[in-house]
């Protein structure tokens, strides 16, 4: 039997919907008889949403209580690690007409959540050296330390996508946070069922190859958890487990 396997999309700084769906894994697990199965957060913890912070705080709390959560970096949660540790760096994968602090990302959010107030016009690198000291290094240390992929059993969770026909080893870390196509685009099997995220929808989708929990909580949408026993994937609920099938292609 396949060890199950619990994982949560991207949280952009929703505790509150965090804290609902880890209420929800924990009922499945007392349900089910599991424990203390593992749980992978997708990444994308920071950025839009209120808290990033209780965010951040919440997943080291869980970890040092023992909790078994493996939490996966995001393009956003390298944003604000980058922003707070390296102020010179920028993200080449990012359009070259936005930054970090542009509205549309989400980092206001983010440092007002720190006690930052980035909305008047103020200097970067003044902002930067501000979040240098009240960002807890832990916070930072927590984002710098997170691995960009996590294999379980057939399943490999990543946040965004990878390049078909490449060994996950020698994926590139830019497409590992950031990869749409031809990732999404790609049927046939990756070998490995992929868990991911970054790219909104408005319901899980089961493809057969891939499974995409991005349901959009950075947008004001729910917050989504999956359970994920050898390729059978369901989507938790508050009555319960719904069976995912995979979509069929025309």
């Amino acid at each position: 039997m396949k060890t199950p396997i619990y994982a949560i999309g991207d949280i952009h700084g929703h505790i509150n919907q965090l804290k609902r769906v880890h209420e929800l894994i924990e009922r499945d697990q007392a349900t089910q008889g599991y424990d203390n199965a593992k749980v992978v957060h997708i990444g994308d913890l920071t950025d839009r949403g209120p808290d990033s912070r209780g965010v951040i705080q919440h997943l080291i709390d869980g970890r040092e209580a023992g909790k078994n959560w493996i939490t996966i970096k995001g393009n956003h949660d390298r944003f604000f690690q980058m922003f707070v540790e390296d102020p010179d760096w920028s993200d080449r994968c990012l359009r070259p007409e936005l930054t970090w602090l542009h509205p549309r990302m989400g980092g206001l959010e983010t440092l007002k959540s720190y006690g930052i107030d980035a909305t008047a016009q103020r200097n970067w690198f003044d902002l930067a050296t501000e979040a240098q000291g009240k960002v807890p290094p832990d916070h930072t240390e927590f984002l710098r330390d997170l691995p960009l992929y996590h294999e379980h059993d057939e399943l490999l969770f990543v946040h965004a996508g990878l390049r078909p026909g490449i060994a996950i080893k020698d994926q590139n870390a830019d497409d590992l946070m950031w990869m749409r196509e031809p990732f999404l685009a790609h049927k046939a099997s990756f070998g490995p069922l992929v868990i991911h995220g970054h790219t909104m929808v408005s319901g899980v989708e089961h493809h057969g190859n891939r499974v995409n929990i991005d349901t959009g909580a950075g947008r004001g949408n729910d917050l989504s958890a999956v359970l994920i026993e050898g390729r059978k994937v369901w989507l938790l609920e508050q009555h319960g487990r719904r069976l995912l099938e995979p979509q069929k292609t025309a």
